[in-house]
């Protein structure tokens, strides 16, 4: 994986519109071409779907609703874009989506909860966003975490997993920022993209699908500027949401 994104290359190409358009599905295709191959989950009659992560899955999502597939409960952003063209998609297989997403959260936080938002779920597809906040908040935040511990405790957090749920299909999705807007600068950089590859190699040690966000919004900002995707950096937009859940849906399908 390629970690030298040249970001004020395609920032630059985008402002002044010498980058051909490309449709969504073929921006999709590229980072998804440029992502490590491994296996791919398939969804399957009665599954149960989680979406784990900070803010980016919460997504506003209605925290006393504990209904499976409710949009309120999902949130308003790529959660609930992939679990409706899954519904949509499969009407048959009584498939069961929730979205415990927790603005905030950095992976120590989701071990704190993970027995009540996630085991006793007992998902059978378990899709995890998380790492932002693991860099974001020692800029912001005073939080002392390093790289190391980010590792750590995203592997305990997985052994746990594996242990209670066996047979549970691991789905990692990459950490992803937007440079040049807002909350994303230089200082982000190198060290965010070391928890990006990190998470590239989690997804690799478990066998697990991984979901290239980052490259998928690198494609993107060749084709509308980089505020058009996020409002800060790290939030996406509607569109970036779209983009999101069409990648997540493209990693996974069997």
């Amino acid at each position: 994986m390629n970690l030298n994104n040249n970001r004020r290359s395609f920032i630059r190409n985008a402002s002044i519109g010498t980058v051909a358009a490309i449709s969504i599905p073929q921006i999709v295709s590229a980072a998804l071409a440029a992502a490590p191959k491994g296996k791919k989950v398939s969804i399957e009659k009665g599954d149960v779907i989680l979406f784990q992560g900070d803010s980016i899955t919460d997504s506003g999502r209605n925290k006393t609703n504990m209904a499976p597939n409710n949009a309120a409960a999902l949130g308003n952003g790529y959660a609930l874009m992939a679990a409706g063209e899954l519904l949509l998609k499969h009407p048959d297989m009584d498939l069961k989506i929730f979205n415990k997403g927790i603005s905030g959260n950095k992976v120590f936080q989701l071990a704190d909860r993970w027995d009540a938002d996630a085991l006793d779920l007992k998902p059978n597809v378990l899709s995890i966003h998380i790492g932002v906040n693991d860099f974001w908040h020692t800029l912001t935040n005073g939080y002392k975490g390093t790289i190391d511990n980010y590792i750590a405790d995203y592997k305990k957090l997985l052994d746990r997993t594996k242990a209670a749920l066996p047979n549970v299909k691991l789905i990692i999705c990459e950490p992803f920022a937007i440079m040049g807007v807002k909350a994303v600068d230089e200082k982000w950089y190198p060290t965010f993209d070391t928890f990006r590859k990190a998470a590239v190699d989690i997804a690799a040690e478990y066998n697990a699908p991984f979901v290239p966000y980052q490259a998928a919004f690198d494609k993107a900002i060749t084709q509308a500027p980089p505020a058009y995707w996020t409002a800060d950096g790290v939030h996406p937009s509607a569109a970036g949401a779209a983009l999101m859940a069409r990648t997540w849906l493209e990693a996974v399908k069997g």
